[in-house]
C-alpha cells in the first residue's frame, strides 16, 4: 500500500514483483488522475480515498507500506504512522523517502521561518519536520539507506531521508 498516493506518479516504479497494490490519497483531484494512470498498470491497484491518520483496513493488511513525500504534510504525523503501524503485518515494511528538516543549523532556520508561506505554495507542506525523529518516536526500528540533497527541487526541501522501518516483532500491528 502506498499512503499519499498524489496523482500515481509512483506507479511506474514499482517492480514486477508487486502483484498487487492499494493507492491510498485524501485528495479526490488527485485520486482522478491516480485512477487514469492506474488503467494502464500491468498489476490490479485499488484506489482508496483516506488520510493516512484513517486509514480504513484491517489490523494486519500489508507486507510494506511505502510513503514518497508524505509525511511532511500529513496533518497529524503521530497518527499517520500509528496507522501504519496498525496496518503492517509482523515484520512488515514501511519504505519511505522523505525530505527533512535539515541538519545545518542555518538551513533549518530558514526551514522554520518559511514554513508557514511555503505551507500555503507546497500543499500543507511542513519542510522542517524532523522525519526520523517522528519515525523512531513512533517505536519504528529505522534504517536510513540514503541522506543527501534532492535535486531540482527548491533549496528549502532538498534534505532528505530514504530507507525502511519496521515495529520489533512484539510491536508489530
Amino acid at each position: 500500500m502506498e499512503i499519499g498516493a498524489g496523482t500515481g506518479a509512483n506507479l511506474a516504479h514499482y517492480p514486477s514483483a508487486v502483484t498487487d497494490l492499494v493507492l491510498s490519497e485524501p485528495d479526490p483531484a488527485k485520486l482522478r488522475r491516480a485512477r487514469r494512470r492506474a488503467g494502464g498498470s500491468p498489476r490490479p491497484v485499488e484506489l482508496v480515498q483516506a488520510a493516512a491518520e484513517s486509514l480504513p483496513f484491517p489490523d494486519r493488511s500489508f507486507d510494506t507500506v511505502v510513503s514518497t513525500t508524505v509525511l511532511c504534510s500529513v496533518t497529524d504525523v503521530p497518527a499517520a504512522l500509528r496507522e501504519v503501524g496498525r496496518v503492517l503485518k509482523p515484520a512488515g515494511h514501511l519504505l519511505f523517502a522523505e525530505h527533512v528538516r535539515s541538519a545545518d543549523p542555518s538551513r533549518a532556520r530558514w526551514q522554520d521561518r518559511l514554513e508557514r508561506p511555503w505551507g500555503v505554495i507546497g500543499g500543507g507542506c511542513h519542510p522542517n519536520r524532523d522525519t526520523g525523529a517522528f519515525l523512531a518516536a513512533a517505536g519504528f526500528v529505522v534504517e536510513i539507506e540514503e541522506e543527501g540533497e534532492l535535486p531540482m527541487v527548491p533549496r528549502l526541501v532538498r534534505p532528505f531521508i530514504a530507507g525502511r522501518a519496521m515495529l520489533p516483532s512484539d510491536d508489530a500491528g
